[in-house]
């Protein structure tokens, strides 16, 4: 009888193993979500961003499977790709160039728009210098405490980001400065719990977040066992939070153990819709 419950147990565990390694962080899901924005002006109707985060940039994340998580971003022909950080992870060594290479392979109608994550400040500071630059040359422009007004005639959509609010430096208050009076608003912040000081402002339509991966490894019906700081609450999809909607995104790479379960990673495709 033990012997029989000794086979059986590694037989799962070694069935486990192989799914969370090999199977399910290739399983990319596509998730489509239709949003109606109060203050979208209708000149944004059907407006399309794709949303991916937490990358994680290291030997978990092969060069194939980038390729695929790009080539899948492209095909959803988006108007704007929004990146909300972890391109890296700390203290490990990334290619920057290759980073560069694939990142500036991202196609879209306007642009591609960034903030940093955590993992992105937690390594040496000529990680996040490097990281930064290659950004740059991949012409993904960093919303680092930044605002990006986007027109359509004298109708404007603003998407603004926060560094990160634990590990870097977050300026909300100069955001919110910098923000059009007649123009909605989406902010890019790697942390989704940050939504509690975010929508207190109710200068925003739409949170866009990672970090925490979903959980990672979730058993189903439960919560996951360990969320990170900063990702407890809102660890995954659609919450409204006072009058603002906020999202987060399970993104595609790992960090711990290399493993994911039942919690599939994500490229989010949002069409936006005006009231009128």
């Amino acid at each position: 009888m033990l012997y029989n419950f000794t086979i059986i147990a590694i037989a799962l565990f070694i069935s486990c193993y192989i799914y969370g390694s090999k199977i399910e962080p290739n399983w990319i899901e596509v998730v489509p979500i239709q949003l109606t924005i109060p203050n979208l002006s209708p000149a944004f109707n059907e407006f399309k961003i794709v949303q991916i985060s937490d990358l994680h940039s290291n030997r978990f994340m092969p060069t194939k499977r980038l390729d695929r998580i790009i080539k899948l971003v492209n095909q959803q022909k988006p108007d704007v790709i929004a990146i909300t950080g972890d391109f890296i992870t700390k203290h490990e060594n990334f290619n920057s160039q290759e980073l560069e290479e694939k990142l500036s392979k991202l196609v879209s109608q306007i642009s591609t728009l960034s903030v940093l994550g955590n993992h992105d400040h937690k390594g040496n500071a000529n990680a996040t210098d490097n990281l930064k630059q290659a950004l740059v040359n991949s012409n993904v422009t960093n919303l680092d405490n930044q605002v990006y007004v986007i027109e359509r005639g004298t109708k404007k959509l603003t998407f603004a980001g926060v560094d990160d609010p634990y590990w870097g430096k977050p300026d909300l208050d100069r955001v919110i400065k910098l923000l059009p009076d007649d123009s909605a608003a989406i902010l890019l912040v790697h942390e989704p719990d940050y939504i509690a000081k975010s929508a207190a402002t109710h200068k925003f339509a739409l949170q866009l977040s990672g970090h925490s991966h979903g959980g990672q490894i979730k058993i189903p019906f439960l919560n996951p066992f360990i969320l990170p700081y900063g990702g407890k609450k809102y660890f995954a999809g659609l919450n409204q939070i006072e009058d603002t909607l906020e999202y987060t995104n399970r993104g595609l790479g790992m960090t711990g153990l290399p493993l994911r379960i039942n919690s599939r990673p994500e490229i989010t495709v949002f069409t936006l819709h005006s009231l009128s």
